[in-house]
């Protein structure tokens, strides 16, 4: 810079000084780091310096320095950072490098904290800057593709500490915090150690990069756990560790950012030594934070780590921990040990936490945050920052468990029951609600240790439930949730729940209604808390629909299954009152219905089924296709129906014209009609997993599908979107499985392989190339994975039970997937 500098100015430039600001002031440059230059002129106007500025540059951008500049008097930076925090950050930092000295030491001068900007204004406004900036991120640093400078606990929590710090006490650097008191230097360490590392990530993804990018993204990861020094082991990707690390440090500096600001907080707002309130004998409330009423309570007492968040609980109008106490408490955790944990008193106050009528997930998540759950729980301190490697699981393991516990909570308290109505009336009516809590807290515990991480954890919860004096059979009942929690998930998304053979299975093996009312509390918690994108209504119809049959199979008992003549009649019963209600007289629907299977009465909804007997009335002999779309607002989704006539190859026409409209396909269910008919009803969403609402929209598809159906025995169209740059990272491996349903009609084949656009169109071509019926089909999109189940039979309405049909349905799965990828 200085020597661009003399290129244009060869004198000292009296009327004009270059100086560093920012990140460049600091001299914390990146490779690909923002370069932030300040031009100070004595004269607001430049005068003739305005011709070389330019010339200067144009230098810079000449040579590859893209430089963000600002070019501006004395008076007008000090006018403009009165106004504007980030401005006034910026030039807190500004650094001499070429031209007028006192210029710059005029605008040091007026950047003082007499001038502008006292240490209580500022620390406010950086603490709502901060929390702004937080709220950006979720306030959770625990994304799938975390930022490494701006998301909570990165880079700029450590630059926010100094700020706030040299504006209250002039230091220029973390060291002279730990002569002033401020920090300890085993803190100061601390945050040498972690800031170090993630200068180390943000160096190294400029550099893999060729520009500024602070994003960890999903490329990215795998390549710098390499460069890391990281390597796969068994039930532990070398990526997986690498980001476990990540995870971890930016979890301590969210602590040490925590305590250092609330202990600049501290003196910084304080009119004076709060008057202390005695809470207990072991703690007092001092300034809206709890504190230790003996500084050494922790070391002599640690039994007191665990019981300072039951006081919190009780007292919640307390702002949070002191940083004296915070500072105590970090350096005691190691006492939380074997002895501790065994102690029948300290089990007994985890579990008055869990019982507590508030403040259950808050304090959990504080207990995590500070690495008190981690240490009293050795098994939940392995998960802390574990991560999963895949678009399908958002959180880190030990955040998601917090979710799962949170939405439990929700579900447990009145004030949010218009949220979730059902889950809310099944919780609140549950006899012990900790025993979801604990659950939740087990149900993905032994993640990452190889083997069936749900019987692992299902152990380990049994175990803990029987040394915190649970009874046997409350043991027992969240061993089994623990290790069935995915059983209802898996059943409402991957079986036939329309079969009444289906239900009665899966209620056979809940059991009883109230092992059913924990498992589906904690299913939907569970899968709102993986992903949020993921959660619809149409996933939660289906668990609903589920949890519904199942109890009704189970009040009738389970010796007495439901047999599937008296479920189509109570089905048309229900459909015909609807049609009544609409002006259409029994005898003409069933008029209608003497064209519809009894396949198709077991598949369908009483309200679908009114609506496809009033839109098919008088039409059901026409030679053209007749498409119906209905915007299902109970299920969630729009309802595109197509009445056809034979044609091998139009579902996966259909799924073509629907992938390319960038619609997601949700549900697709194919009867055959009378007559050599067939209705398909296929389920979707937009893209972004959002219901179509605009009437043009939906004309559209209608219109679309209409033309496609027409085009009767022709191959599907050309799908030209592309999958979303996530989701291309990845590379799935095909699998093809075959098992014969639960009924003994149909074989059903499960699907594994790599999501796309058209996917179920290819699918379907295969299935048509074979000569193979389709007549369900459940998807079931997991993050970069798609995992279909497909119920099909051969042209002759059978199982494929012959080996060598299944081999070649599998080799042209496999050639039309794999060459498709």
């Amino acid at each position: 810079m200085r020597h661009a500098f003399k290129l244009h100015w060869s004198t000292d430039a009296p009327d004009l000084a270059l100086v560093a600001v920012g990140g460049y002031g600091r001299g914390e440059l990146h490779p690909y780091s923002d370069i932030d230059l300040l031009i100070l002129l004595r004269h607001a106007d430049g005068g003739p310096e305005r011709r070389a500025i330019g010339a200067f540059l144009a230098t810079l951008w000449d040579i590859g320095l893209q430089a963000s500049h600002s070019v501006r008097s004395v008076t007008q930076c000090v006018a403009q950072a009165r106004v504007d925090l980030s401005v006034a950050t910026n030039l807190m930092e500004a650094r001499h490098l070429a031209g007028a000295a006192e210029l710059c030491a005029q605008l040091q001068q007026h950047m003082q904290p007499q001038q502008m900007w006292p240490a209580r204004e500022f620390f406010q406004a950086k603490q709502r800057e901060q929390q702004r900036r937080h709220a950006k991120y979720h306030d959770t640093a625990y994304r799938l593709e975390p930022n490494v400078k701006e998301s909570p606990g990165g880079l700029r929590d450590i630059q926010t500490i100094a700020w706030v710090a040299q504006r209250y006490t002039g230091a220029v650097s973390l060291q002279e915090l730990v002569t002033r008191g401020f920090l300890t230097a085993d803190e100061h360490r601390a945050l040498q150690h972690e800031q170090s590392f993630l200068w180390r990530v943000r160096f190294a993804l400029h550099l893999l990069y060729g520009r500024r990018e602070d994003r960890l993204l999903f490329d990215a990861q795998p390549r710098l756990a390499r460069q890391f020094g990281y390597r796969d082991a068994p039930a532990n990707p070398a990526v997986e560790q690498f980001m476990q690390t990540y995870y971890r440090t930016i979890k301590e500096l969210s602590l040490l950012n925590e305590m250092l600001l609330q202990s600049l907080e501290e003196v910084i707002l304080a009119d004076g030594p709060p008057a202390p309130a005695v809470l207990d004998d072991n703690f007092e409330e001092r300034g809206g934070f709890l504190r230790l009423r003996d500084a050494g309570l922790f070391k002599h007492r640690p039994a007191a780590l665990l019981e300072m968040f039951h006081v919190l609980q009780h007292h919640p109008r307390l702002k949070g921990v002191g940083a004296e106490t915070l500072r105590s408490l970090r350096a005691n955790l190691e006492r939380i040990d074997d002895g501790l944990r065994a102690a029948p008193e300290q089990r007994a106050l985890f579990m008055q936490i869990l019982r507590a009528p508030q403040g259950v997930t808050h304090e959990l998540r504080r207990m995590n945050r500070y690495g008190v759950l981690g240490r009293y729980l050795p098994a939940f301190g392995r998960i802390v920052g574990r991560m999963q490697y895949d678009l399908f699981h958002a959180y880190t393991v030990d955040e998601h468990i917090l979710f799962v516990v949170g939405n439990l909570r929700r579900f447990a308290l009145s004030r949010y029951d218009q949220e979730f109505p059902q889950c809310s009336r099944i919780m609140q009516a549950l006899p012990k609600p900790e025993l979801a809590y604990l659950a939740a807290l087990f149900h993905d515990i032994a993640k990452g240790r190889g083997g069936d991480h749900s019987q692992l954890g299902a152990q380990e919860a049994e175990v803990f439930c029987l040394d915190h004096g649970l009874s046997r059979y409350d043991a027992r009942l969240v061993g089994w949730l623990v290790e069935h929690h995915l059983l209802l998930s898996l059943t409402a998304q991957k079986r036939d729940i329309s079969d009444p053979k289906v239900v009665h299975a899966f209620a056979r093996a809940v059991g009883d209604q109230l092992h059913l009312d924990y498992l589906y509390v904690l299913t939907v918690a569970d899968v709102r808390g993986t992903n949020p994108e993921l959660w619809n209504s149409w996933k939660a119809s289906l668990f609903h629909e589920l949890y519904a049959e199942a109890s009704r199979a189970l009040r009738q008992g389970l010796e007495n299954p439901l047999d599937k003549d008296e479920l189509i009649r109570e089905t048309q019963a229900q459909a015909l009152a609807l049609l009544r209600a609409q002006g259409l007289e029994p005898e003409a629907a069933r008029e209608v219905w003497a064209g519809f299977s009894q396949e198709y009465f077991l598949g369908h909804a009483p309200d679908e089924i009114a609506w496809h007997t009033a839109g098919l009335r008088g039409r059901l002999t026409g030679s053209a296709p007749l498409v119906l779309l209905r915007q299902q607002a109970a299920r969630g989704g729009t309802a595109v129906s197509v009445y056809a006539g034979p044609d091998t190859f139009i579902f996966a026409r259909v799924a073509a014209t629907l992938a390319e409209l960038g619609l997601t396909i949700l549900d697709a269910r194919l009867v055959p009609m009378t007559h050599g008919r067939r209705l398909d009803t296929y389920v979707v969403l937009e893209d972004d997993r959002q219901p179509i609402v605009e009437p043009e929209r939906l004309a559209e598809i209608a219109r679309t599908v209409q033309y496609e159906a027409q085009r009767q025995q022709q191959m599907p169209m050309a799908i030209t979107r592309r999958a979303p740059r996530q989701v291309r990272l990845f590379t799935t491996r095909t699998e093809v499985e075959f098992a014969v349903d639960i009924s003994g009609r149909r074989t059903a084949l499960d699907i594994r392989t790599g999501d796309r656009p058209g996917l179920l169109s290819l699918i379907g071509q295969a299935l048509a190339q074979c000569e193979i019926r389709l007549w369900n089909a459940k998807i079931t999109t997991v993050g970069e994975r798609a995992e279909d189940v497909f119920f099909i039979t051969d042209s002759n309405n059978r199982p494929l039970d012959d080996a060598a049909a299944r081999e070649r349905l599998r080799s042209v799965l496999l050639t039309q997937l794999n060459d498709a990828a």
